[in-house]
């Protein structure tokens, strides 16, 4: 395996940002300074400044664009489509990192790593999500700041969100909404609390990482700076 694919996946960093450590000769391989293009193995020790990396086991990391009318969960007891159904092929034992509504489609990750699952997810981290929003009629800049400030919901108050306007006339508006949180329903019940219906709603980015040009319904690995991004998020 190349040297700065190895390092990667240790989760070093990027191969890019690997390869300038090795540049910087900051890596060694069985104590030589190592080369780009290097090739190691599980048998090579791999410094990198000072300290030994250990080769993780390879996992998967899926991106997916997921459209209505699909629950996220392996099985479901109502004989419902779940998102497993899209899955590619050899995509193997892989599981939604959380989960969007029946109602709702956007930006879904699927993996076997535990640990940035558990990281993505846990509350303490409050990882960003941001959502696009529309919504019947008008929304006066109370509500605005209501949501902002964060509401009511199941006897405790949300985290501030952040909420823009992004179009609008007198029969909807569309908003950008980011929450560092994840309750049940939590977009649509924020604007329940409001008194406005949400009619469409899509998550669009996790963090900086968004869906870009992904087809509804469709499919594709994570690039290795993407994964690296996701685990130092």
């Amino acid at each position: 395996m190349r040297i700065n694919k190895y390092l990667a996946e240790c989760g070093v960093a990027s191969r890019r940002a690997c390869d300038t450590l090795i540049r910087e000769g900051k890596v060694l391989v069985n104590g030589k300074r190592a080369n780009l293009g290097d090739d190691v193995s599980e048998k090579d020790m791999v410094v990198v400044n000072g300290t030994e990396v250990a080769h993780k086991l390879s996992h998967s990391y899926f991106l997916m664009n997921k459209p209505k009318g699909y629950v996220c969960t392996v099985k479901d007891d109502k004989d419902r489509k779940t998102v497993m159904e899209l899955l590619p092929e050899g995509a193997g034992r892989v599981y939604p990192i959380g989960r969007l509504d029946y109602d709702t489609e956007g930006m879904l990750l699927f993996t076997d790593d535990g640990d940035l699952a558990f990281r993505l997810t846990h509350p303490k981290n409050e990882i960003p999500k941001t959502y696009l929003v529309r919504i019947e009629g008008v929304i006066g800049d109370n509500e605005l700041n209501r949501l902002r400030s964060g509401v009511e919901l199941d006897g405790k108050r949300t985290n501030k969100a952040k909420v823009k306007v992004i179009e609008t006339d007198k029969k909807f508006t569309k908003l950008h909404v980011t929450i560092n949180e994840g309750k049940n329903r939590q977009v649509r019940r924020m604007f329940e609390c409001v008194g406005k219906q949400v009619d469409f709603l899509k998550r669009i980015r996790i963090g900086d990482l968004g869906l870009g040009s992904l087809p509804r319904g469709k499919v594709r690995k994570l690039t290795q700076d993407e994964i690296y991004y996701l685990m130092n998020l």
